[in-house]
């Protein structure tokens, strides 16, 4: 590995990608030079300010967008802006320079030119094209600008989308490439999968080729719209965008392009024709319905007689909006109840109707277009399914879903059907390997068709899939996995709808840290679904508490705090490695942990009372016990009570992990955000082994927690007042509140007391019973669990 660091980059394009990827060097702590052109006819007089006008507003637009494209708001203070002309020669200072321009050869190559003015000797130069041939844009260059020169393809947003495609030119050192593979894994965050130069590189062509090809299965089996994309969702593990919602916000034009770049540049692509765009998609991009960008495009948004919003959906045929119509097939309704994606996947290509025709036509494409696009495009299939996976949304690759559906027997039907499969599956097939994939003794390989065998995933030890452990499963319940991960630490993990944590849950964890006390050094806790953890099973609670059963129910509640407080107080250390979704019940266990390490993508917070509760597993008493030890004699006691009691109170979520710090949940110093999801359960593994060697000792519980009384509940109750005389708290919100800050200020106390853990929690469970009795809490738990969506602020 090369000793290069990156201390400052200079991105050069300030349009919709330059900014975010500006802003996504900034969120890792990179000091950023962010260039544009500046505005014509201008004064020779005219100030810095105006001659910055385009860059400043670029950034400022990036900084308010939705979803935002910063992990934090200091993140910006790390970006200077300026212009070509000005500034172009303060890229001599930089370790890397990223090209963002215009989609166009000759603008790049100028672009190319200036920076070969100022860039010192080894600098890195990048281009973002998405697939425009790399060769081309250095011709004319030095010797050393080539040897440092690629592709970098971010994937809009660059925060979000996980893929970093690096595509290196004939001439690109392959220290640089190696470099680049590795940073954008370790620091940026990325899934780096190395492409061939070829048009629209990995990713863009599966991906494009998709959903052209659903397009002419639509028009083939007369399919609407709205059913299209209610088929290919997240009921086969896609996007909730699936194919024309992700066209209207990729945008239409964007979409054609790419397509016609295939058709042109790939004369031998046995599927060109699918690449050919259907006259239904010429007239829209005639009439610029070109999808978010221009207002309309496959949907529209519109208002309805009462004002509210509404979604219309084009019908193709007449070229006209109509209203969403939902989509019924027997098929899509028997696979629902299925949290199993592989199940469930079975289920679709298998059934009956048009839906299951869908499937198998969609799939049986899918599956001859990537067989055939080895070696074009990758020498290695992972890559295509690491492609997708990140740049994508996809939860599951296509090879692997080739896997899942049974490579022969799937084979034989694509072939009946008149589908051909590249010579090299045949092969494999002959030789008696019957999957692309395979895995053995917690290690996962991939069949390489160049070699005829298999090889070992690269990444081993620190990309660690807990799934990959079944032959080490040392113990299981209906719902959790407990795996050896090796060099004595333990691996839990659980299967539930979004993560819910109930009772086989807690008692998984609490096997665990039995278990790892007994023979090993410590616990890992982690999922690797889309989410951690949605929080506790509010159906459960629903259910208790509508039965009146409140006997079961204080059980149940005991068990939770129980379940943290042996999580927190366990002989060996317990790491929780949460990513996505940590929410209400999944953050009281990340606050209970010896450490964390959330990936930098972590959504979490204390959410009850967005139902009507306050947190009931030990986040309340947590809260209390931090703002205790945070307390200092130079400020009133009263003010770190009282922002730890509004996190609380406004159910505020973080929406980094870099925000977990700034709402207290996760600990300056102890825990570590992990840039690369895939990484963090190794990272946690790693912190399990560190804790335990450096001597860990488990901890006492607390009794000197420090609690206010009647001096802070006044105060807070005050302010619950203000709230709702303001109208910015319902009634039933008021009450919540004062629950929360009773039990925060240690109840009705004359004067500032020490309490222990315990004393704390009876407080928290008490007024948490007493809460699952009001009306209001129940119905709002009941809107919760019909929405299906988690409980947020």
């Amino acid at each position: 590995m090369s000793k290069r660091t990156i201390k400052k980059v200079a991105v050069l394009g300030s349009g919709v990608m330059g900014s975010r990827i500006a802003c996504h060097f900034a969120g890792i702590g990179v000091q950023v030079l962010l260039l544009d052109i500046a505005p014509k006819d201008l004064p020779a007089e005219a100030k810095p300010a105006e001659r910055n006008k385009i860059v400043n507003d670029a950034l400022a637009a990036a900084i308010k967008s939705n979803p935002s494209p910063v992990y934090h708001k200091d993140v910006v203070k790390k970006i200077t802006t300026g212009n070509f002309e000005d500034n172009m020669k303060d890229i001599a200072g930089c370790d890397w320079v990223i090209e963002v321009v215009v989609e166009r050869l000759d603008i790049k190559q100028k672009i190319f030119e200036q920076v070969e003015k100022y860039r010192k000797s080894g600098t890195l130069i990048t281009s973002n094209t998405s697939g425009i041939p790399i060769h081309m844009m250095a011709e004319g260059r030095s010797d050393d600008f080539k040897r440092h020169f690629c592709g970098t393809h971010f994937f809009n947003p660059p925060r979000y989308l996980r893929l970093l495609e690096i595509i290196p030119a004939p001439f690109t050192d392959p220290e640089v490439i190696n470099f680049l593979m590795s940073y954008g894994d370790l620091y940026l965050g990325k899934t780096t999968v190395l492409c061939k130069d070829t048009p629209a590189f990995i990713a863009n062509r599966i991906g494009v080729f998709g959903m052209m090809a659903i397009m002419n299965v639509k028009d083939k089996l007369k399919l609407s719209i709205d059913e299209i994309d209610a088929l290919t969702g997240p009921i086969i593990g896609r996007p909730k965008s699936a194919t024309f919602r992700t066209g209207d916000v990729v945008g239409l034009d964007t979409l054609v392009k790419v397509a016609k770049g295939v058709a042109d540049n790939c004369p031998g692509d046995e599927a060109r024709d699918e690449f050919n765009i259907p006259a239904w998609l010429d007239k829209m991009i005639a009439n610029n319905w070109l999808g978010d960008k221009s207002g309309q495009g496959f949907f529209k948004k519109t208002k309805g007689a009462g004002g509210e919003k509404e979604i219309l959906t084009l019908e193709l045929e007449t070229m006209e909006y109509k209203p969403r119509v939902k989509a019924k097939f027997a098929t899509l309704e028997a696979a629902k109840p299925f949290d199993d994606l592989f199940a469930r996947l079975k289920m679709l290509v298998a059934g009956q109707d048009k839906a299951g025709e869908f499937y198998r036509l969609f799939h049986y494409g899918l599956f001859s277009y990537i067989s055939h696009r080895i070696p074009e495009i990758s020498d290695e299939l992972y890559r295509v399914d690491d492609a997708m996976m990140a740049g994508f949304g996809w939860e599951i690759g296509a090879f692997e879903s080739w896997d899942v559906l049974g490579v022969a027997k799937t084979t034989e039907a694509m072939k009946a059907a008149g589908y051909k499969v590249a010579p090299w599956v045949d092969e494999m097939l002959a030789a008696g390997n019957k999957s692309f994939y395979k895995v053995e003794g917690g290690t996962k390989y991939c069949y390489e068709p160049a070699s005829k065998a298999y090889k070992v995933l690269p990444g081993g030890e620190a990309f660690i899939v807990m799934s990959n452990y079944t032959d080490k499963q040392i113990w299981k319940n209906g719902s959790c996995r407990l795996y050896d991960l090796g060099d004595d630490v333990l691996g839990l993990q659980w299967f539930t709808k979004m993560g819910s944590i109930g009772g086989d849950v807690l008692s998984g964890i609490q096997t665990a840290i039995d278990k790892a006390e007994k023979n090993y050094k410590g616990l890992v806790i982690a999922n690797e679904g889309p989410n951690f953890s949605a929080g506790a099973n509010v159906g459960m609670i629903f259910m208790l508490a509508i039965d009146q059963e409140y006997d079961e129910l204080d059980m149940a509640i005991r068990l939770f705090q129980n379940t943290m407080m042996r999580a927190r107080y366990s002989a060996v250390p317990v790491v929780v490695a949460p990513h996505g979704l940590a929410l209400g019940g999944a953050c009281e266990l990340s606050l209970h942990a010896d450490k964390c390490c959330p990936a930098a993508e972590t959504y979490t917070g204390l959410v009850e009372l967005g139902v009507g509760l306050i947190p009931g597993g030990g986040g309340t008493k947590e809260f209390v016990l931090r703002a205790s030890d945070e307390m200092h004699e130079d400020e009133p006691e009263t003010i770190t009570l009282k922002n730890r009691f509004f996190t609380i109170a406004t159910a505020k979520v973080a929406t980094s992990a870099h925000e977990g710090f700034g709402i207290g949940v996760y600990r300056k110093g102890l825990d570590e955000i992990v840039m690369n999801q895939a990484r963090r359960i190794a990272e946690a593994k790693k912190s399990v082994i560190e804790i335990f060697d450096s001597g860990y000792v488990a901890p006492v519980q607390r009794k000197d927690i420090k609690v206010l009384g009647q001096s802070a509940l006044g105060a807070l109750y005050s302010g619950i007042h203000a709230m709702k005389t303001a109208n910015y708290a319902t009634e039933h919100d008021a009450v919540v509140a004062m629950k929360l800050a009773y039990v925060m200020c240690g109840g009705d106390l004359s004067e500032p007391t020490l309490v222990s853990e315990q004393y704390l929690l009876d407080l928290e469970r008490e007024a948490f019973l007493s809460l699952c009795g009001e009306k209001k809490t129940l119905e709002r738990i009941q809107s919760v669990m019909k929405s299906g969506r988690p409980v947020r602020n």
